[in-house]
């Protein structure tokens, strides 16, 4: 099995087309101390290579401003979060430019959507912060790797 950097799920080499499967392999999802991907079910533990990040973070709520902000992402699994001290923002340095990632559950990760980031990025210079960042549940994430 694998996630390709688009989120797409694929099954020796076809893409999984029911998102109702996504979301169940979803669920058993997890990321070892090492750094790879299984899905853990009560009968065995698969290995998964995921291309960049687990989940894609596709829609976004604010509530609020600035230090009083909540942040919410929708995840391209269904899932929902709120940026915050459980869920924090970060930004990695990759070869493809910057990649804001959410952290989710069992050291997994969403990679926001560019859209998404640049409407933060423009939040973040319109608030003057320095380093450029945003205010998500009591909590400061810069937006810069």
């Amino acid at each position: 099995m694998r996630i390709a950097r688009d989120g797409t799920w694929f099954y020796r080499g076809s893409p999984i087309a029911r998102p109702a499967m996504v979301r169940l392999f979803s669920t058993v999802l997890r990321r070892e101390a090492n750094g790879s991907h299984v899905l853990v079910t009560p009968a065995e533990k698969l290995t998964i290579e995921v291309e960049s990040t687990a989940f894609r973070a596709t829609q976004m709520t604010m509530d609020g401003h600035a230090e009083q902000r909540r942040v919410g992402l929708t995840l391209d699994s269904g899932d929902a979060l709120v940026v915050g001290p459980d869920h924090p923002l970060t930004v990695l340095d990759t070869p493809e430019g910057p990649s804001p990632r959410v952290a989710v559950r069992f050291g997994l990760e969403a990679e926001l959507v560019r859209s998404l980031y640049y409407e933060l990025a423009e939040i973040a210079l319109a608030e003057g912060h320095d380093p450029p960042g945003i205010w998500s549940d009591g909590q400061f994430f810069p937006l810069a790797p």
